[in-house]
């Protein structure tokens, strides 16, 4: 027996979902503030407000949850499609994947480097994420070395 949420649980539901300070961003800035970084939180001055900013290094990281920004879309759609309300949750992943693009494409060219991480990756491999991030910030450093 599936459980079917009444209108009004399920705008409750709904109404939880923040846009910030959401646990996976939290746990990531913990561990980077505790390995000494600095960074900038929901950064207006860039387009997509990422999540995290390394000023510093011109590093913006998005942590983004697997369901809206349609993580294994191919996979995800099929599914979608056989489901309730499926028209609207494709049209509204599929705008979000765009926008995702969008974003990146215009920091990419206004010099700065992007990293996007999955919400579960974030929670079970926090460390390996903060390898990623030393990793672009080392990679910056020496491009920096190079000009």
């Amino acid at each position: 027996m599936t459980d079917v949420l009444t209108p009004e649980q399920r705008r409750r539901n709904m109404q939880n979902i923040h846009s910030k300070d959401t646990a996976i961003e939290v746990q990531l800035r913990k561990a980077l503030w505790n390995k000494g970084y600095r960074y900038r939180k929901n950064y207006k001055n860039l387009p997509g407000k990422p999540d995290i900013v390394l000023t510093k290094y011109k590093i913006a990281i998005f942590c983004d949850g697997e369901f809206f920004h349609g993580k294994d879309w191919e996979v995800l759609k099929p599914r979608l499609e056989k489901g309730k309300n499926g028209d609207f949750w494709i049209s509204k992943i599929s705008k979000n994947r765009k926008h995702d693009d969008e974003v990146n494409k215009k920091l990419l060219f206004m010099g700065w480097t992007v990293i996007r991480f999955w919400g579960n990756d974030i929670k079970k491999y926090t460390n390996e994420c903060i390898k990623v991030i030393e990793e672009t910030i080392f990679e910056v450093k020496m491009a920096e070395e190079i000009l």
